[in-house]
C-alpha cells in the first residue's frame, strides 16, 4: 500500500503514523510531507477541504482521514492476514 502521511511538527499522532508506516516496511510504501516544508496551510484545506486534525492520511491516492483511521485500517489488515491460514504467529 502507497500512503501520503501530511504532518507537522510537534505532533504526537503523525509520529505514530510514520511509525506505523516503518513498522511495516514490506507492506507499506510511505512519503511524509511537512507543513511549511512541502505544503502550506491552504494547500492542505484545498486537498483535505474537512480537515481539522493532523495527520492528514492518504492511502493508494484515496484521502482516509486522521491517525485513527488510520490505525483501524492498518489493523483490520493484520486481522485478515492473522486469519489467514498462511499465517504463522512466532
Amino acid at each position: 500500500m502507497i500512503v501520503e502521511i501530511y504532518s507537522k511538527n510537534d505532533c504526537p499522532y503523525c509520529v505514530s503514523a510514520e511509525s506505523i508506516c516503518k513498522q511495516n516496511p514490506i507492506l507499506i510504501d510511505y512519503t511524509k510531507f511537512m507543513l511549511g516544508e512541502d505544503f502550506t496551510r491552504e494547500q492542505l484545506f484545498e486537498k483535505f477541504p474537512t480537515a481539522r486534525t493532523f495527520p492528514q492520511i492518504v492511502i493508494d491516492d484515496e484521502p482516509i482521514g486522521g491517525f485513527t483511521e488510520f490505525k483501524a485500517i492498518i489493523d483490520n489488515r493484520r486481522n485478515k492476514y492473522k486469519n489467514n491460514t498462511f499465517f504463522v504467529e512466532e
